[in-house]
């Protein structure tokens, strides 16, 4: 014999010509979920293949259980492989659409609805069902090792009473398939081996995934913030499919390596594993967690599977470049094309929204389509747009024109982007809410992204939902302009600076040419939120994240980088200052950012007070009116000046004036900061109230220490009439509900 088995075990191998009739033996098996009981497995259709062949079939009973008599001698091969017969409509959906109908059992409907004995997913170590086996064996198995087709389901997660697969061994070899006489089901083994004569218990694994929680709706929040700067983040990164040949010629595909889009939604989402890391510089630094919701396995954020032998008409390597596979579904890359645009993306979906998430600046090329800032007209609508991001942009729209073709059904577009990926996300947003094909609703987050169209373009995408994030001292925001094409402006500009001087605020310079001073033709579409430092004593800062309205606050971050060059630098030099600057990066600044606002916005909303304290609003304010006294002074200095001088600044007279007013706008969104309470909505979108949240999933967030940690930039600072606060900051201590500190390296 070939295999060395147990002394138990000889007896059922004795003799070795099986012929008729029947041996009298019998194998008995029971199905259980992770808390020992069988009932959800209960009347569940069984197939049981012996040695030679020879298909039983039954139904488990009231406990999952089931049992064969008089088969051949030798092991036996377990299958559960009935096609889903229910009503449930999500599932019937998945069976019947056109572009890869997934194979549902109703095993897989049975293990979807079962729960982890520990919340992490780990496996158990100890099941009560372990006690029923009268010294027969227990298993821990997973439903596509019960199955025929598993290329839709999880990777195997990590177990430690694995399944003897070795027993197979002890069959006779398979015909080669499509042999003559042979039927095909008998070409491949699958099921799980069972020994005769002794009872099996197998416990399957929940059928369950995580995903990030994201709120299919337009109105702003901050999970939403937070949970898309990760993702923006994520786009940076490879798909990194294994193998990476195209067509691929392997029977199945893998995705092992982390941080990479693929092993995030196609391996360790789907295996219930938490992740962190969504770029590679995160190694040794801080871990910022996603919120994550637990679902049902077919409601995770999807990726496709690969089976040549289940999808031949798209799987198949024969096509050649036609073949489909995982990576050319969810992954832009047109880096190695001729005439390539160097454009990254990704997109997947589940039942209720479609994600696409579009990489930012990454390479020399992408520098120089940020600096081909020639306006073209914008196709079948109003306005112009930026060259360089517009050839980006439909690369990426018929990528996810593909994508949608294939799987959209009405649901929810989240749209997302960094920097370069942000303005092409704008474009393709648009490009995507006009086409009638699909009447999409579509809510757009971006972070550091350049304007990308004329005001025409903006006034005509007015519809589309974008909400637009700043980071103060982000430069990339505030480009293009028309300055930066001329060198006429240099000596003009030099003449209109304002600079607040207030170092606690860091509101610091207006340069004039930042406001539309001629008509600028470039022009920022969407809801502005501005992430504003605020620092104090000791190196204590903290973050406002608000809705300014002049460009005082909103181009603070070019002013500073144009201040910090000798004269007005063309576009090229100062384009490759403002991309690496630091407070342009996702993960040193965006990130922390976000993650900062949402534990601020969670105290503020759980404690029932404002976002702003009263120290930061005297600040903040205390910046404003002296950045109005100092323009003021600077336009009573030109109204003094010639007739004939007078005469040609009218312009700058004129920009003065409505800066003037948009600083007092700014001031009354300050002082509605200070008044209004935030609701749980305004934290958590559509996710607000639901019991989930409370029980499972902001408790599973929490429980990561990073979470917990009093962080700096989350802090809203003491009062100075709130003594309960006060001492606390003095003491170290920290008072229940109030937001917590954070260190971040990337403010100076």
């Amino acid at each position: 014999m070939i295999l060395a088995l147990p002394e138990r075990d000889r007896s059922s191998m004795d003799g070795t010509i099986h012929a008729c009739p029947l041996r009298e033996h019998s194998t008995s098996f029971q199905l259980v979920d992770e808390f020992g009981d069988g009932q959800p497995y209960a009347g569940l259709t069984y197939q049981i293949i012996d040695y030679e062949d020879i298909i039983y079939t039954g139904k488990l009973d009231a406990t999952g259980s089931g049992k064969v008599e008089n088969h051949y001698c030798g092991p036996v091969e377990l299958r559960l492989n009935q096609t889903y017969q229910g009503r449930e409509d999500d599932y019937n959906e998945l069976i019947v659409r056109k572009n890869y109908p997934l194979p549902i059992t109703e095993l897989q409907v049975r293990a979807e609805k079962t729960r982890f004995s520990n919340k992490s997913g780990l496996r158990t170590q100890s099941n009560p069902a372990q006690d029923k086996t009268n010294a027969g064996a227990f298993y821990q198995v997973e439903v596509r090792e019960l199955v025929e087709h598993g290329a839709h389901l999880p990777p195997l997660a990590a177990r430690h009473f694995p399944p003897n697969f070795h027993v197979f061994k002890l069959f006779r070899p398979l015909p080669v398939k499509g042999s003559a006489g042979y039927k095909p089901e008998l070409a491949k083994r699958f099921g799980v081996p069972l020994m005769p004569n002794r009872h099996t218990v197998l416990e399957v694994r929940p059928l369950r995934a995580l995903r990030p929680m994201l709120s299919p709706s337009n109105d702003f929040c901050a999970l939403n913030l937070y949970q898309l700067a990760l993702m923006s983040t994520l786009s940076y990164s490879d798909f990194a499919q294994q193998p990476i040949d195209h067509p691929v010629e392997t029977d199945t595909v893998s995705f092992p390596v982390q941080p990479s889009i693929g092993n995030w939604f196609a391996d360790a989402l789907a295996k219930f594993d938490e992740l962190w890391q969504v770029d590679a510089a995160q190694a040794g630094g801080k871990a910022y967690y996603p919120l994550y919701e637990e679902v049902p396995y077919s409601r995770r954020l999807e990726v496709v599977p690969f089976d040549p032998e289940l999808y031949p008409q798209v799987n198949s390597p024969s096509l050649g470049e036609k073949q489909e596979n995982p990576a050319t579904i969810h992954w832009l890359d047109d880096r190695a094309d001729d005439g390539g645009t160097d454009t990254q993306a990704f997109i997947t979906h589940h039942d209720a929204l479609i994600l696409l998430s579009i990489r930012g600046t990454a390479s020399v090329a992408d520098a120089l389509r940020d600096m081909d800032a020639t306006q073209v007209p914008f196709e079948d609508s109003p306005g112009k747009v930026h060259n360089g991001f517009y050839g980006a942009a439909k690369v990426a729209y018929h990528f996810a024109v593909r994508y949608l073709d294939k799987f959209y059904s009405g649901q929810k577009l989240v749209i997302t982007g960094h920097s370069l990926g942000g303005a092409i996300a704008l474009i393709v947003s648009e490009m995507l809410r006009r086409d009638k094909r699909y009447a999409a609703d579509i809510v757009l987050y971006t972070y550091g992204a350049p304007r990308a169209g004329d005001k025409a373009f903006v006034e005509g995408a007015k519809p589309l939902v974008h909400h637009r994030i700043v980071n103060h001292n982000d430069p990339v925001p505030s480009v293009p302009s028309t300055w930066m094409n001329t060198s006429t402006q240099r000596e003009y500009m030099a003449q209109g600076v304002v600079t607040v001087v207030n170092p606690a605020i860091g509101v610091a310079s207006l340069v004039l040419g930042m406001v539309n001073m001629t008509g600028e033709p470039y022009a920022h579409h969407g809801t502005l939120r501005h992430f504003m430092p605020v620092y104090f004593n000791a190196g204590i800062m903290s973050s406002i994240l608000w809705k300014p309205g002049c460009s005082t606050i909103n181009d603070h971050g070019c002013a500073v980088a144009l201040k910090a060059t000798d004269g007005l630098p063309s576009r090229g030099p100062l384009l490759r200052q403002v991309i690496d600057n630091a407070h342009h990066k996702m993960v040193v600044s965006y990130i922390p950012n976000c993650w900062a606002s949402l534990r601020r916005w969670q105290d503020a909303q759980e404690s029932n007070r404002s976002l702003v304290t009263i120290d930061e609003f005297r600040q903040v304010d205390e910046a404003l009116t002296n950045a109005k006294r100092q323009i003021l002074t600077l336009e009573s200095r030109l109204a003094a000046s010639s007739d004939r001088y007078v005469s040609t600044q009218a312009a700058a007279m004129a920009a003065l004036q409505q800066e003037f007013r948009n600083i007092e706008i700014t001031r009354t969104r300050l002082s509605e900061l200070r008044v209004n309470r935030i609701s749980e909505a305004d934290v958590y979108g559509l996710f607000a109230g639901l019991p989930e949240l409370t029980d499972d999933d902001l408790p599973r967030w929490k429980a990561h220490a990073e979470n917990r940690k009093e962080e700096q930039l989350a802090m809203a600072p003491p009062a100075a009439d709130d003594d309960e606060r006060a001492i606390a900051a003095i003491t170290g201590a920290r008072v229940a509900g109030t937001p917590f500190n954070f260190d971040i390296d990337s403010f100076s």
